[in-house]
């Protein structure tokens, strides 16, 4: 089975980022590596030493990278949602509206901020739900409370959850490993 990409880790085991297979062997060949998981791998081989044995580095699905201040810095910051990111927050909600509580092909929702941003509502996911394009029209800046119930509440995704709405092609390994830090709430078990 051929890695896609590469699930990396904090030493302690909390996702960080997708890495091409390239970043991993470069990881590998660096000694960052502290462990690594996963049934498939992938080898990549390397050049000749001077008795002529090709140097290999077989790289797992899923990878602890140790001592990297830039991750620990990642680990601290809230996932953002960003103003285009909406296939996350669409994946959230598993493509149904939070008002009529239809689901919809993905062309057909939009992103509703439960406080509109023209009331001082952010781009948080909070204050993000999904909505059909016409229960969105149709609330407009309307406060909730003056148009339909929520259905479902929005939250924020930790970080495995994050992981898996990324929409990335993902290894039984690597959906196992996410699903299992999943919180009981979520949208996704």
């Amino acid at each position: 089975m051929t890695i896609q990409q590469v699930l990396a880790l904090d030493i302690s085991g909390q996702p960080f980022e997708w890495l091409s297979p390239k970043d991993a062997v470069t990881a590998y060949a660096k000694r960052k590596v502290a462990w690594d998981l996963g049934d498939a791998e992938r080898v990549f081989r390397g050049g000749y030493s001077r008795r002529g044995v090709q140097s290999t580095i077989a790289v797992k699905p899923i990878i602890a990278i140790a001592g990297s201040e830039r991750m620990a810095k990642t680990l601290r910051n809230e996932l953002p949602l960003g103003e285009s990111n909406n296939d996350l927050l669409f994946k959230r909600d598993r493509l149904t509206c939070a008002y009529c509580a239809m689901v919809f092909p993905r062309t057909m929702l939009t992103r509703d901020h439960i406080l509109a941003r023209s009331r001082g509502g952010q781009d948080i996911w909070m204050n993000g739900v999904t909505a059909c394009r016409d229960c969105n029209q149709e609330k407009g800046s309307k406060l909730v409370e003056n148009f339909r119930p929520l259905v479902y509440l929005p939250y924020v995704p930790n970080r495995a959850e994050h992981f898996l709405l990324s929409g990335r092609t993902i290894l039984t390994d690597q959906h196992e490993y996410l699903s299992a830090q999943l919180p009981k709430h979520s949208r996704l078990l």
